[in-house]
């Protein structure tokens, strides 16, 4: 985690030599303000989804509320879609990503890698029914996938996570066709119908697959085969690296408190915050 972080805090120095914004821009406009943007997603659970209030919650979301109480702001979410909060470019629309993002190499390109927040197995799903024991059983299967994320990144051999010692990609599926969907429940709605009608697997986050087991899904997990693991970050646009070490510094906080630990507690019922 330590060797993570002076990674992070390098390409941090990077950008506070190489950017051409000003200085302190975004930290000014929320310090001015009082209050901070969030963009993140609002189809995601348990990570953050509308409620039958149609309101916002989940982890991100009070991921996000806790950040801006120890900024001493208010907070406001927008849920624009994956391309654009991954995408940068965001011209001060919003302040801050909490949207469980991948740092990936592509990614760094466009966006700052604000500080790992928590970090998430990805696993192959299965209908209850499957007679599926191992990953093997899935080659040449119908595989789907949440698109313009790491689980299509994944299962078209092209991910590439930026972050320092993690062990190197394994890939033993040979997909015989991949299905991508704009929303992340989409595949395991599909998969709901039975095994092989629509989808032989999904290759998804744990937390959300165990999510949508517990809300009734007639899923499991192949046991014993994760996809890959991997860090999940907080964003911000390249604009402002004052911005980016000020929320880092708040996120380490935040892990060291143990109020990381007790939030993916709350919402996945295990500990995801340690490396």
């Amino acid at each position: 985690m330590k060797k993570l972080f002076a990674y992070l805090a390098l390409g941090v120095a990077a950008l506070a030599s190489n950017t051409t914004a000003e200085a302190g821009e975004t930290l000014d406009r929320v310090a001015e303000k009082k209050a901070m943007v969030v963009a993140t997603n609002s189809g995601w659970p348990p990570q953050s989804y509308l409620d039958d209030s149609n309101e916002l919650v989940g982890f991100d979301i009070d991921v996000s509320r806790e950040i801006a109480k120890r900024l001493g702001v208010e907070v406001s979410f927008e849920t624009p879609d994956w391309a654009t909060l991954t995408g940068g470019h965001w011209q001060g629309r919003y302040d801050l990503g909490v949207g469980s993002v991948t740092p990936t190499k592509p990614r760094a390109q466009v966006i700052d890698f604000v500080g790992v927040y928590y970090y998430s197995p990805y696993v192959y799903v299965l209908h209850k029914d499957s007679p599926a024991k191992s990953v093997a059983d899935l080659n040449g299967k119908v595989i789907g996938v949440e698109t313009a994320t790491t689980s299509e990144d994944f299962v078209r051999r092209q991910l590439e996570i930026d972050a320092p010692d993690l062990p190197p990609i394994e890939y033993k599926l040979e997909p015989g066709e991949i299905r991508t969907f704009a929303d992340s429940m989409l595949p395991f709605d599909d998969l709901r119908l039975g095994n092989g009608v629509r989808l032989d697997a999904v290759i998804a986050p744990e937390q959300t697959a165990q999510n949508a087991i517990k809300n009734g899904y007639p899923l499991r997990v192949l046991e014993g085969e994760y996809a890959f693991k991997e860090p999940l970050v907080v964003i911000a646009e390249k604009a402002d690296p004052e911005w980016t070490a000020k929320v880092g510094g708040i996120i380490e906080e935040m892990k060291k408190d143990g109020t990381l630990t007790s939030l993916t507690t709350k919402w996945y019922g295990k500990d995801y915050s340690a490396d």
